[in-house]
């Protein structure tokens, strides 16, 4: 105990992760459940439990007869007597090593146990060469487990251990209603070969004295490895509870997987067992810091999707900034937002999100976002290497690779979906469907304004002719859209726009409202910005003006989009000004914007065409 008790004063590190594994998985309503105390037993018990195990590997059969005792030992006979092998079911439970020892209980039959090599030669020959000398067969499970599969065929005993992280090769199935990677190996050997499963663990009773407990059989009516190893973690569970302090809590059971923490691609995938509801699961929490642009955010919207269909027991929280915070809020995916304040500094920030993520997700390439989740100390920290943060992160996620050859630009969406593949998700649809309306009063919108600068906004004159050719050809009516920054150009719009009815609602709506009103939109004629972007998702067909930028970069995704562009000899330039001419955007004229308006109307509404 003593030097357990040393091991729990020195080694921070392994004490916070055992107090944080007993805490997920014995939360109770029982006050009397202390982390902190069980954990100081737990070191103490450990430390007792590892000594112990050198002796006992030297002991007689006499000797660890006096020092443990068996119960229900009828579990493991009864299947032998019928002519089954067995699959002693064993865990990092008390002195484990006794394990060893439970061949003779069970004499004549022939025992083996499958185990994984320690790293340290030494040690794991010191081990093994005691188990053999026990008449333990072992088997390494690296190299085959043929052996092992013959002597269960033969009515022999195998142990396998069940309570360990077992990496991409395991099946994800709660433990203590937690996901966790669990091997298959147990509930396939016994289907392989027709054995029963019996749950054996080691209780610590005294000083020097254990408890080998055998459970009855674990159930095999069905040849679902999956549904068994399920089985196995329930009984796993009450055999810690029996004796929570013997546990091996110092280990990293619900370890978060490397690189796939989702899991919609992992080999074996995710199993709950009947009567598992994912709503009860422990939750796995995500924040994904949100772009601070309005177009940006609705680009990553898919991806977002595909981030919380990754995992069933996935918490979605974006990170946002107050202005986008409507936005996100009307996803359904969107479990919760953090809102950024307007002049919010990163330590507020980071004190808001602190201690609540198993992981981030990093959409902007910004140092401030990366600061942001490291100073908040969230484990997993995923996104491009960006600018002079990647010391910030520790899953930087690798820019796609350019041939030489010249290569289509890649739109930012797909720029997005790309993280969300990294860690695991299955691709989704990144285009946004279009949404079918009610017919009625034709109901058409423009949004004059661009927030990132001058180049990218067609002339208030050239919106208002467009809008007064359209009127011309049917009857409709026109919203103007925009934030107040806005309010000048629609006034502008508005100046001489006769005959023509028109709603100004630039600067005069939230993002929610702003929402509620595209959806009510027949078209949308809009420059690159956020409100484009917006439309789309929702499904509004999008007439996009485009200069001094890129269509394939940034164009509007969904059906019935139509973008006009002409390229001239200095686009795309990227620039908030022009210093020229102003030459891409004035080679657009105001008749072919109203054609294209009345192009996607008469298709939408079944008008002849004009």
């Amino acid at each position: 105990m003593g030097l357990g008790t040393i091991a729990w004063a020195i080694l921070p590190g392994y004490r916070r992760l055992a107090k944080e594994n007993l805490s997920r998985a014995l939360r109770t309503g029982n006050s009397k459940f202390r982390p902190t105390l069980v954990t100081l037993r737990h070191f103490q018990r450990l430390g007792a439990n590892i000594c112990s195990s050198f002796r006992v590997a030297a002991m007689s059969e006499a000797e660890v007869r006096r020092c443990a005792t068996v119960e229900n030992i009828e579990a493991v006979t009864a299947a032998l007597h019928r002519g089954k092998g067995v699959v002693l079911m064993i865990s990092h439970i008390g002195n484990w090593e006794l394990f060893a020892q439970a061949n003779f209980h069970a004499a004549p039959y022939p025992t083996g146990t499958v185990y994984q090599s320690i790293r340290n030669r030494y040690i794991d020959d010191l081990i093994n060469g005691d188990r053999r000398r026990k008449g333990v067969a072992t088997f390494d499970r690296k190299r085959g487990l043929g052996k092992a599969l013959t002597l269960l065929r033969e009515g022999g005993l195998v142990a396998v251990l069940v309570d360990q992280h077992a990496g991409p090769s395991g099946i994800w199935t709660p433990l203590f209603n937690r996901l966790c990677s669990t091997s298959p190996l147990a509930a396939s050997l016994a289907i392989g070969t027709g054995a029963a499963i019996v749950p054996m663990a080691v209780q610590t009773v005294g000083f020097a004295k254990w408890k080998i407990i055998a459970k009855p059989e674990i159930l095999l009516d069905s040849d679902d490895p999956a549904l068994i190893t399920a089985r196995v973690n329930r009984v796993l569970e009450e055999q810690i509870l029996d004796s929570p302090e013997d546990w091996f809590w110092v280990h990293a059971r619900w370890k978060v997987p490397w690189p796939d923490f989702l899991l919609a691609q992992s080999k074996r995938g995710v199993y709950l067992p009947d009567g598992c509801n994912p709503m009860t699961l422990q939750k796995f929490r995500i924040l994904v810091r949100s772009s601070n642009w309005l177009g940006d955010a609705v680009m990553s919207a898919p991806a977002v999707r595909a981030i919380k269909a990754g995992r069933p027991d996935a918490v979605v929280t974006v990170l946002s900034p107050a202005k986008l915070a409507d936005f996100w809020r009307a996803m359904p995916e969107v479990d919760d937002v953090v809102e950024i304040a307007p002049k919010g500094n990163v330590f507020g920030v980071a004190w808001k999100i602190r201690g609540k993520f198993d992981v981030a997700i990093l959409f902007p390439n910004s140092a401030r976002s990366a600061l942001e989740v490291w100073l908040a100390g969230i484990p997993r920290r995923v996104g491009y290497e960006g600018h002079k943060r990647a010391w910030m992160l520790n899953q930087i996620v690798s820019e796609p690779k350019k041939s030489k050859k010249a290569q289509r630009p890649q739109h930012h969406t797909a720029r997005y979906m790309r993280i969300a593949e990294k860690i695991g998700a299955e691709p989704c649809d990144i285009i946004f469907p279009s949404q079918p309306r009610p017919v009625g009063r034709i109901r058409l919108g423009i949004c004059p304004g661009a927030e990132y600068g001058g180049a990218k906004r067609w002339q208030p004159v050239r919106f208002r002719r467009m809008m007064q050719m359209v009127t011309k050809q049917i009857d409709c009516e026109w919203t103007i859209v925009g934030v107040e920054k806005d309010r000048q150009l629609a006034t502008e719009i508005e100046e001489d726009l006769r005959d023509v009815e028109c709603t100004n609602l630039a600067g005069k709506t939230t993002l929610a409202q702003l929402i509620e009103v595209l959806r009510g939109l027949d078209v949308l004629v809009s420059n690159d910005t956020g409100t484009m972007h917006l439309a789309a998702a929702l499904g509004v067909p999008v007439v996009a003006i485009f200069g001094s930028t890129e269509p394939q970069l940034t164009a509007p995704l969904g059906e019935n989009q139509i973008i006009i562009r002409h390229q001239v000899e200095c686009s795309p330039c990227f620039l908030r000004e022009c210093p020229l001419d102003f030459r891409c955007m004035d080679s657009i004229t105001a008749d072919e914007v109203a054609q294209a308006v009345l192009l996607l109307t008469t298709e939408k509404h079944h008008l002849p065409k004009v």
